[in-house]
Order: C-alpha cells, then sequence, then structure tokens
C-alpha cells in the first residue's frame, strides 16, 4: 500500500522523539512558539521511560557543576516553573532542605560545597551546626555532625507537571502520538521522514528526546557522538503514617558519581528513600531487589532512628539516562534541523522547561519562528496533593474506589477522557494515584479495571462491574 501523498498540511515543524517530561516542556515551549509540532512516543502513555521513576525534587541548582549547561537550565526551569505552576494548579510543598554530614570528612566538605551553591548564585545556602540540625529536623540521628542550610529545595508533582505540559501544547494543536516507535529516521528533500508503528510523521525539525534510547534514535538518524548507559535508581516508599518524620528533605554529602541516598517527602503524603546508583548496560531492565532495598531502609534508619518502625508501601526503581558526558548533551545541526537533548539525568524534572526554552532559542538563532501564541489556553490540572484539598473532600463527588489514596470513580473517569487519555494503568496510577496505596492494589485493582474496561492497553479484564463489587 503506498503512503499517503506528503502535502504541506501533513508537514510538522518539529517532531519531538520521546514523552518524557523533556519532551513533553520542548512540545510545549515550541507550540506557543508557533510552531506545529508533533510528539511521538514508543510507550503506551507519556511518561513510560526514564521519567516516571522521578523523585519528585524541585531543586535551586546549588550543588550543579559552576558554568554548566545543566545548572544554567535547572536555574531557568525552575523560575517558569513556579512563574506558571498556580495557573496550571501545580502544587508545590516548599520543604527546604538539610545537606548533613555524618563524618569528619564529610564535614571538612561543607565549606567547598557551600562556596560552590555560592558561585551558583544560590546564597541563601548556609552551615548549621548540630543544633541547627535539630531545630529543623528535630527526627534526625544524634550522630549528625554538621550540615547546611538548602533554603528552596522542594517537594512537586513529578507526573502532573509534564501532562500539564502537553495538554498545553494539544490545546493550541500539538498532536501526541503513543505506541509510536521510531523505528527509521530519513532526511530527504530537507525533511525528515520518520517510520514509526503509527504511520510515517514528516517534519522539518527533529528534536530527540529519547531518554535512554537516545543514542539509539541518534543512530537511526545516521547520527552518534555520545552513548547512554542507564543508572539504576531504586527506591523504597514508606507510610503515610511516617511523614510526621520529615519536616524537611535530608541530603547527603554527595561523591563524584552520585548524590547519594535521599530522604525526602512526596507531594502525596508518603516518605521516599533513594535512589541507588547502579550502571547497567539494559535500558528497560528496573527491577528491584531485596538486598538493596533492605539497605535503603536501614540507611533511612540510620539518618530517623524513628522510620525503623513504619510500614514500606512500595517500592521501584528509575532509570536515569546517563551519558558519558559530563554535562547535558543539547546541539543543533542546522544544515540536517535535528536537535540532540540528552543526557538529561534526575534533574531533568526541573531543568525541564529551561530546556524547552533553551530548545526554542536555539531554533530561533538558525531560522525565523512564526507569530508566538499571544494568550495561551492554561488547562489546570486535578490536584494529587495531599497538602491541598483532593476531590474526595469535594460536596458531590462520587464514590471513593481506592480506599488507601482515597481516588473517586470521577478522577478515574476524568483521567480516561479528555485529550490524552491515560493509555496503560500505570498512566492511570500517575494521573490519579490509584492502585499506588498501602494495598497496591489487591482491594481497588477490580473497582478501578471494570471502570476502564477496555480503554487500556494493559488492563486486566473484569467480566462485569458486579464481579469488582
Amino acid at each position: 500500500m503506498a503512503s499517503p501523498a506528503v502535502t504541506e498540511l501533513t508537514i510538522y515543524d518539529l517532531a519531538v522523539i520521546g514523552g518524557g517530561v523533556v519532551g513533553c516542556a520542548v512540545l510545549r515551549a515550541a507550540t506557543l512558539a508557533g510552531l506545529r509540532c508533533v510528539l511521538i512516543e514508543r510507550g503506551a502513555d507519556i511518561l513510560s521511560g526514564a521519567s516516571k521513576g522521578n523523585s519528585g525534587l524541585l531543586h535551586t541548582a546549588f550543588d550543579a557543576p559552576v558554568g554548566s549547561l545543566e545548572h544554567r537550565l535547572m536555574q531557568q526551569g525552575r523560575a517558569i516553573y513556579l512563574d506558571i505552576r498556580e495557573r496550571m494548579n501545580l502544587p508545590l510543598l516548599e520543604t527546604d532542605a538539610l545537606l548533613v554530614a555524618w563524618s569528619q570528612d564529610q564535614a571538612a566538605k561543607l565549606p567547598e560545597i557551600a562556596a560552590k551553591a555560592h558561585k551558583n548564585g544560590v546564597t541563601s545556602v548556609r552551615p548549621a551546626t548540630r543544633t541547627d540540625l535539630q531545630t529543623h529536623h528535630p527526627f534526625l540521628a544524634d550522630s549528625a555532625i554538621a550540615g547546611l542550610i538548602v533554603p528552596g529545595e522542594h517537594v512537586i508533582d513529578p507526573w502532573s507537571a509534564p501532562l500539564a505540559y502537553a495538554l498545553q501544547a494539544m490545546a493550541h494543536g500539538a498532536r501526541v502520538l503513543r505506541q509510536a516507535e521510531v523505528t527509521a529516521a530519513e532526511r530527504r528533500d530537507g525533511l525528515w521522514h520518520l517510520t514509526t508503528a503509527q504511520g510515517p510523521v514528516t517534519a522539518r525539525m527533529v528534536a530527540a528526546c529519547a531518554g535512554n534510547f537516545g543514542d539509539r534514535v541518534e543512530a537511526l538518524a545516521g547520527r552518534g557522538g555520545f552513548a547512554i548507559r542507564p543508572r539504576k535508581g531504586q527506591f523504597v516508599v514508606l507510610d503515610k503514617s511516617a511523614r510526621r518524620l520529615m519536616p524537611t528533605i535530608v541530603l547527603p554529602v554527595p561523591t563524584e558519581r552520585t548524590k547519594g541516598v535521599v530522604l525526602c517527602p512526596t507531594i502525596y503524603g508518603n516518605v521516599l528513600i533513594g535512589p541507588t546508583a547502579e550502571d547497567q548496560d539494559d535500558r528497560e531492565d528496573a527491577r528491584v531487589d531485596e538486598a538493596t532495598l533492605r539497605s535503603l531502609i536501614a540507611e533511612g534508619a540510620r539518618m530517623v532512628p524513628a522510620l525503623a518502625h513504619e510500614p514500606v508501601t512500595a517500592t521501584y526503581a528509575g532509570l536515569r539516562p546517563a551519558s558519558d558526558r559530563s554535562d547535558y548533551i543539547i546541539d543543533m545541526d542546522a544544515r540536517e534541523g535535528w536537535i540532540t537533548v540528552a543526557g538529561i539525568r534526575s534533574t531533568g524534572l526541573t531543568a525541564a522547561l529551561g530546556i524547552g526554552a533553551y530548545v526554542v532559542g536555539v531554533i530561533e538563532h538558525q531560522t525565523q519562528l512564526p507569530a508566538p501564541i499571544a494568550d495561551p489556553i492554561w488547562p489546570r490540572m486535578p490536584n494529587l496533593a495531599e497538602h491541598s484539598p483532593r476531590d474526595h473532600e469535594r460536596a458531590g463527588r462520587g464514590r471513593i474506589v481506592c480506599l488507601c489514596e482515597t481516588v473517586t470513580e470521577d478522577e478515574v473517569r476524568a483521567a480516561l477522557s479528555g485529550p490524552l487519555p491515560a493509555g496503560d494503568l500505570g498512566g492511570l496510577k500517575r494521573r490519579t494515584r490509584a492502585l499506588m496505596g498501602r494495598c497496591q492494589g489487591f482491594n481497588c485493582l477490580a473497582h478501578v479495571t471494570a471502570i476502564a474496561k477496555d480503554t487500556l492497553a494493559d488492563a486486566p479484564p473484569v467480566r462485569s462491574f458486579a464481579d469488582a463489587e
């Protein structure tokens, strides 16, 4: 069967490959700049890759490499998020952070870290004595020697934000293709001809934001220059009862290789311990192992002893797209119309909006852009944050179908509809928090999938709604 003819109406200005937080932010920025855009995601839903395992922290970039692109874009991304979040109903949990030294060797590194923070423009970072640490975090172990107070390190919703970016782009004409893995890329007649599982896509420019598959997408286009080797980070999620024990984020003194194990509250009312840093070749193996999880629990209890008595709600692992470079890789080949966006590690959630703006700037430097959107539409996201009013508190709301996370039937139905409905169970979880509580879906899976019926790619069958009662 012949491919459909390529006309001006079927040519996109920009095709964004990869539907993680960075891809969604690039899609938003380019669309608001007036470009006709399409997002191409290999998974059944956005955030199916590295972005689904984010820790949910909004960083200040106090410890980013001085003068790096990562530092610049983290601070720009943070500023944009803080500017737009209220218009999109995106939550912010203002916690601040303590960077804690547990040995004299670690304490000796604190002045250098503080000086680095000040060079990075985060001049609010200041030393903390043991008394200061106990004042800010009364549950911290007595073995804490000294530390730094880092104002402005906060917690956000890592899933609602990128969904909001994509929805705002779609409100202005952008298209999102899912289950659309790119299998070939050819430059011909000044255009990129992409072969995807959902059919051909033609675009003048491509922004490759493919995360753990970034180097492979480059190879499809006959390009190279870097290698991705995923770095697995395992996490433990403690029950909501632990939240009272975590008034601030607790950061370790970093090493050259990793920022180390962090203790932090989540926007959903839990406490997170992690991540580990395990380099591996497999780009999809996000399995956890008992020995590592036990060591994380022990590490959390060492820092905050009362956590030893708190139950574990969930465990998971994220794969960070570490590259063989020390900085973000964002380059444009103007002649070929190809923009590489790669090696965006755990700081990508903070930097994403800055990366989007940077990509638009790179394009604008090479070609004249059309008129930007003068009066953008601002989609408002349903609140999933535990510290703000939730749908179950609304008068007249539907019945609660997930008791652990107090998710209503209305929320599930809303997540399954609209311009970008959940594509699989993971996407439904990320839009609602359903199935993510203490029972991990044991009590509510049948109810939720009965509502979803045949709309999700991986939902187990339910014979009838009566079977879910």
